[in-house]
């Protein structure tokens, strides 16, 4: 699997394009605001001809879908993440205003509700879903056993864990999420993370400050 990773401005937010032998792609967290942003991930998509299957969220927060109408368009798939974070989507102008910025289109509904254990396939490519709320409470981690590694949004981070302040966030549930749904994975795991350096999770067992 081809794992290729956007870092875009307005948050400095992780967007990932996954795609394999055949061609057949995801996208993770389409956190592209700017029209050159946008223009960035479908050359990067047209220049190595591939066919995006599944437009995928691990929560719902606006930095990680700004650019969900943008792919919903431009590929005909709409957002697929949990049904615990929907309450966020009326919201998400709201917070833009309150960042001083204005929402740059309007995002679009969830099209598929995922949870605990389902499946997403793209080619010869399977992410099995995590539910691991506590940054958010629909926060979802995508995990591929194949090639050792996961996508976890604001779930851990190099070092750290995502915050909890925010609306609905739980510290305790997050500790939870992470002791019991990601640390259970084989250590060479690498988790790709929503914001800042890829880690792994035998790393975060021996160095993360929140586990010692």
């Amino acid at each position: 699997m081809t794992v290729k990773c956007f870092e875009f401005n307005m948050f400095p937010v992780n967007t990932y394009v996954l795609s394999d032998e055949t061609n057949e792609a995801v996208i993770i967290d389409a956190g592209c605001y700017y029209e050159d942003e946008q223009e960035m991930l479908k050359q990067y998509i047209e220049r190595n001809g591939l066919k995006v299957k599944h437009l995928l969220n691990t929560h719902l927060h606006l930095d990680h879908i700004f650019g969900n109408a943008f792919v919903a368009r431009e590929y005909g798939v709409k957002p697929e993440a949990s049904a615990d974070d929907e309450f966020l989507l009326p919201k998400v102008e709201d917070y833009c205003r309150m960042f001083g910025f204005k929402l740059n289109e309007e995002t679009p509904s969830i099209g598929n509700y995922l949870k605990e254990g389902d499946e997403i396939r793209f080619g010869n490519t399977v992410l099995k879903v995590i539910q691991a709320p506590g940054h958010s409470p629909g926060s979802l981690v995508y995990y591929n056993g194949k090639d050792n590694c996961l996508f976890c949004g604001d779930v851990l981070f190099r070092g750290s864990i995502g915050r909890t302040d925010l609306d609905k966030g739980d510290y305790h549930q997050l500790i939870n999420s992470i002791s019991t749904k990601l640390f259970v994975l084989p250590d060479q795991t690498i988790v790709y993370t929503g914001h800042g350096e890829s880690t792994t999770i035998g790393n975060e067992k021996m160095n993360n400050p929140f586990f010692r």
